[in-house]
């Protein structure tokens, strides 16, 4: 079947030729479209030649269909290795920076004024933000009418304390220095700077 061995060297080789999508397109209608070469081939002879001949175009045909598929899976392959070069990332770059947080102003200028008396020799008094009602204003001397613990004044939490006293955000940091008094002996040279919660907001406070 010479003419058949013809037609796959000629398939084989036009689909190696073939450089895109569109000419490969145009090499499998060269050879298998409906007047491709592989198409009209018809055998001649007698009956068993022609049954000889049907297995072989059988044969040449599915060569000729492994080669379009595995040229098609070639150029595939081309396209993605071309598009992955062209978006690489050189991963030898500096990476996109990050911004840097920082010190609030407030808390830089907090730090500050502990550090200055501190030099001085004060200790600096620490406390709970959530308070006792005791801590903030009856060892203050506060009365039970005393405006400050009413609801428009302070941040009463919906907690008790251990003696089942109402808590409340601390109103000022006065708590801390009773709390410093407690445990320490005199001569006491403190500061109680911290964060205070309330309502009112005027020339010298701010909620």
């Amino acid at each position: 079947m010479q003419d058949l061995d013809g037609i796959v060297s000629r398939a084989l080789a036009a689909f190696r030729a073939a450089r895109d999508v569109a000419s490969l397109e145009n090499a499998k209608a060269r050879f298998l479209g409906k007047s491709g070469e592989l198409t009209a081939f018809r055998p001649q002879g007698t009956p068993e030649e022609r049954k000889v001949a049907g297995a072989k175009f059988n044969a040449a045909k599915q060569r000729i269909e492994a080669a379009l598929q595995a040229r098609r899976d070639e150029l595939a392959g081309e396209k993605l290795s071309a598009r992955l070069a062209e978006e690489a990332l050189d991963v030898t770059l500096p990476a996109r920076g990050r911004g840097r947080g920082g010190v609030h102003p407030v808390i830089r200028t907090w730090r500050r004024v502990e550090a200055i008396w501190q030099t001085l020799g004060f200790d600096v008094a620490e406390g709970p933000e959530i308070e006792t009602d005791w801590y903030s204003f009856t060892a203050l001397n506060n009365p039970e009418n005393h405006p400050a613990r009413s609801m428009q004044d302070t941040f009463y939490v919906d907690m008790k304390d251990k003696d089942g006293l109402p808590l409340l955000l601390r109103t000022h940091t006065s708590p801390m220095q009773v709390r410093y008094a407690r445990t320490h002996k005199p001569p006491i040279k403190v500061i109680a700077p911290g964060r205070t919660y309330r309502v009112d907001s005027d020339a010298t406070h701010s909620p």
